[in-house]
């Protein structure tokens, strides 16, 4: 489909989704949370696409909800309108194929709340975080929920009651991005990430992130039985046994599509 505010491009088993109002510094609208999640879907549902990358187009990666939108509605309308915007966090929790953040610059709100979000995270050095709603009078309510399942209740809450805003060797430091680079080689680090997950078995990877989100919030013991259960399911699969045989037969496998 065509994308007003969101670029798609497919590539080497990889799904490249840039966030595209760089004038806005890329705040969700209406459209682009309805496009985001469009996009997201797509590649979840494109068999060639292995791994997702979310970007930002132009100055910062993504500068929160656009306020402009706040006026005008009524409590159901906000709730709906809302739920729109925070539909991106719990669509990439369900998704079998991995996402990958890529952050440049500024994720502050809802920008924060996709890198929380995604499973994994790439940082430009000078890139700044922040949950900053609670300084115009708002709450970083949506993002709260992935931000505390990434950080942690202690850590979010500093975030979140404060709105201060982080750099990132402290997102590094607090477990909210996995690696921060300097600003010229965020494109080529995040490709070698992206690249070394699409080498995986996708059936493997897809599996296995569905099995880790079902089971974090689980008792301990219903954990272990929910994984043995996937894990069971995916010994039984064509993937897990030529992964075996070019593992033994010291040659590359062949893995099928997801």
């Amino acid at each position: 489909m065509g994308y007003e505010t969101i670029l798609l491009d497919r590539r080497d088993h990889i799904g490249f989704i840039t966030l595209n109002r760089p004038k806005q510094l890329n705040t969700f609208s209406s459209v682009l949370a309805k496009e985001f999640n469009s996009a997201l879907e797509e590649c979840e549902a494109d068999p060639d696409v292995r791994v997702v990358v979310i970007r930002g187009e132009g100055k910062a990666f993504c500068a929160g909800i656009d306020v402009n939108e706040l006026e005008g509605k009524q409590c159901l309308e906000y709730y709906q309108w809302v739920g729109r915007m925070e539909e991106m966090a719990l669509r990439m929790s369900k998704m079998g194929t991995p996402v990958i953040a890529s952050v440049h610059d500024l994720a502050i709100a809802n920008g924060i709340a996709i890198v929380a979000s995604a499973d994994l995270a790439v940082a430009a050095a000078g890139a700044r975080f922040g949950a900053t709603a609670v300084n115009i009078g708002l709450f970083c309510m949506g993002p709260a929920v992935p931000l505390a399942r990434c950080v942690g209740r202690k850590k979010a809450l500093e975030l979140l009651l404060t709105g201060d805003m982080i750099d990132a060797d402290e997102a590094y430091r607090i477990g909210l991005v996995n690696k921060v680079v300097p600003p010229e080689a965020l494109a080529d680090e995040t490709l070698l990430l992206a690249a070394k997950l699409a080498k995986k078995s996708p059936l493997a990877l897809q599996l296995g992130k569905r099995s880790f989100y079902k089971m974090q919030d689980l008792e301990y013991e219903k954990a272990f039985e929910l994984v043995n259960n996937h894990f069971a399911l995916l010994c039984s699969t064509e993937d897990a046994h030529e992964g075996v045989d070019a593992f033994l037969s010291k040659r590359n496998p062949e893995w099928k599509m997801k």
